[in-house]
């Protein structure tokens, strides 16, 4: 479990395409301190299990299941990743209950610069609209935002000085795919109302 608040930015140092999947090497230096083999680790916010690890790398592998329904398969060699570890118990819970589990992705349509921040806009397929709320928890490329602006299934998110610098958000363009994970509180409600009714 994660909170989107994220530790750093890593680079993809190599990648191996294995059949369906994808090895990758991230170079980082604080993330991989007491990073273990079988430890979790969110990549642009999939939770991925760590199988090598050096002081001042890991490697993860990406399933087929991972690769479609995630960005990580449009990683190229030097390309710039958000990274977190997972949260540990005694620890402040600042940003929202994160998985690490990818619903979708969608495309950025829209960045609009404000005075002191930033408005990114995604386009959402349909059938994820019933999860966005306004002023809800939502973790887009691991981040932990809230939605600041939701018009359909189109929704927007503001981006402070901070998150620009501490992210990879500073990299995104219009067009570009983006992971999303929607706040898990909604989705058990949806599942448990939907067996109640039968």
């Amino acid at each position: 479990m994660f909170t989107g608040l994220i530790e750093e930015e890593g680079t993809v140092q190599k990648l191996h395409r294995r059949g369906g999947s994808v090895i990758f090497t991230f170079r980082a230096g604080k993330t991989v301190r007491r990073l273990n083999i079988d430890d979790s680790v969110s990549v642009n916010g999939v939770c991925l299990t760590v199988i090598q690890a050096t002081r001042s790398s890991f490697t993860v592998q990406a399933v087929e299941e991972t690769i479609r329904k995630t960005n990580l398969g449009n990683l190229n060699v030097g390309d710039s990743v958000n990274l977190e570890r997972p949260l540990l118990p005694n620890e402040r819970l600042g940003g929202h209950f994160v998985l690490g589990h990818i619903d979708g992705a969608c495309s950025v349509t829209r960045i609009v610069k404000r005075k002191s921040s930033w408005m990114f806009w995604f386009r959402m397929p349909r059938r994820f609209a019933r999860y966005l709320i306004p002023v809800g928890s939502i973790a887009v490329n691991g981040v932990s935002l809230t939605i600041a602006s939701l018009r359909g299934n189109d929704f927007a998110v503001s981006i402070i000085p901070h998150t620009w610098e501490v992210t990879t958000f500073k990299y995104v363009r219009v067009g570009d795919r983006v992971n999303v994970e929607f706040d898990m509180l909604g989705k058990y409600v949806e599942r448990l109302l939907k067996h109640r009714k039968r």
